[in-house]
């Protein structure tokens, strides 16, 4: 029986099985670089593959009836639409374009470590800051809590136009209502999105800071081993060069 060439175990490499700890209880799980995701056989959870390569499926039209999932190629699609659909609600506002595409950075960064779903994570990444403007001139006040409340709306109509599933989208949305609080969600992709804001946005505001209070700071409000990890290294480095949003340690 003919398989498909990309699917065929026999042309893989060593490299293409691998483990990915589950977000749940830290157990190791061995994905195939085709699996989308899998059950923790420890906890139940499912943990999404960081590392997919669907090979063929990249570009075949016959792959959704192949495998059952959406592409990562239609993941990537969809971002660089969500990416314009931000710069054009932030208008000339620089600094918020350039905050939304460096926690963006750093979540899948995160997201690849932690097995999050993907699209999830860099959806909400993106417009996580969607509804600053609109808090703004609504409160005349940039705080998070407004933000939380006038930003899944919009974020909403956006994913609503652009054919995202509604599951995703509730996802979605409640990460960016709770960005800031986290009040009532706790899910891996929260996480992830979590920690990058928080990577992009201890230099801008803690620039004095000395490394004893960033130190406290990245075990404290971290919710990822990852996120910690970067963070330890982009803002407690000891052997970089010192530079703004870098702490030397004592």
């Amino acid at each position: 029986m003919f398989r498909c060439p990309g699917q065929d175990q026999r042309y893989w490499k060593p490299q293409d099985i691998f483990e990915v700890r589950c977000s749940g209880c830290g157990s190791r799980i061995e994905f195939f670089k085709d699996e989308p995701k899998l059950k923790c056989r420890n906890c139940g959870q499912v943990v999404m593959n960081p590392k997919i390569d669907l090979g063929c499926a990249e570009w075949c039209r016959y792959a959704e009836q192949c495998l059952g999932i959406v592409t990562v190629k239609d993941v990537n699609s969809l971002c660089r639409k969500l990416i314009d659909k931000m710069k054009q609600v932030f208008g000339n506002d620089k600094k918020r374009i350039d905050h939304a595409l460096a926690v963006l950075n750093y979540a899948e960064r995160i997201q690849a470590e932690e097995g999050a779903e993907p699209l999830i994570v860099k959806a909400a990444a993106i417009l996580h800051d969607i509804g600053i403007h609109q808090a703004e001139q609504k409160y005349n006040s940039v705080a998070g809590k407004y933000q939380e409340i006038e930003g899944p709306p919009i974020a909403g109509e956006i994913l609503k136009e652009l054919n995202v599933d509604e599951a995703a989208i509730e996802h979605i949305c409640k990460i960016i209502a709770n960005h800031h609080s986290a009040k009532d969600i706790d899910t891996i992709e929260f996480r992830c999105v979590w920690d990058a804001d928080w990577l992009v946005n201890i230099p801008d505001e803690m620039p004095d800071a000395d490394a004893d209070k960033i130190r406290h700071t990245v075990d404290t409000v971290f919710k990822t081993d990852t996120g910690r990890k970067i963070a330890a290294e982009a803002l407690l480095c000891a052997d970089a060069p010192e530079s703004p949003g870098k702490v030397r340690q004592q």
